[in-house]
């Protein structure tokens, strides 16, 4: 009897070693696929694409004409949210070329109408 009760209690210990091992490597896998996909930039609107890969040289209209603006008015705001805070854009002034800030990894882009 004592030995059915300890290897009961060996199959226990080991499934529960596999299941934390199986959880830990599937931990593991999701930071590798996170780290291996490109950051990117969340744009929101009237566009075709929302999300759009980051380069180093990523500004807001370049990330407006790769979300694929499709609206047929220009918006009448635009709001560049990154961190928690919000930036407001003149759209006037983005059309005009006197404001086209650079975007971050994971910024997200608003275009109200």
């Amino acid at each position: 009897m004592l030995l059915m009760a300890t290897s009961s209690c060996t199959t226990k210990a080991k499934a529960k070693a596999n299941a934390q091992a199986a959880f830990v490597a599937g931990q593991q896998q999701a930071i590798a696929n996170m780290q291996s996909r490109p950051p990117t930039v969340s744009v929101f609107g009237q566009v075709r694409n929302q999300k759009v890969n980051w380069t180093d040289d990523l500004t807001l209209s370049k990330a407006i004409v790769a979300a694929d603006y499709f609206g047929s008015r220009n918006p009448r705001a635009i709001v560049i949210l990154r961190n928690g805070q919000a930036m407001s854009i003149d759209p006037r002034l983005l059309l005009n070329g006197e404001q086209d800030p650079p975007l971050e990894p994971g910024d997200v882009v608003e275009l109200r109408r």
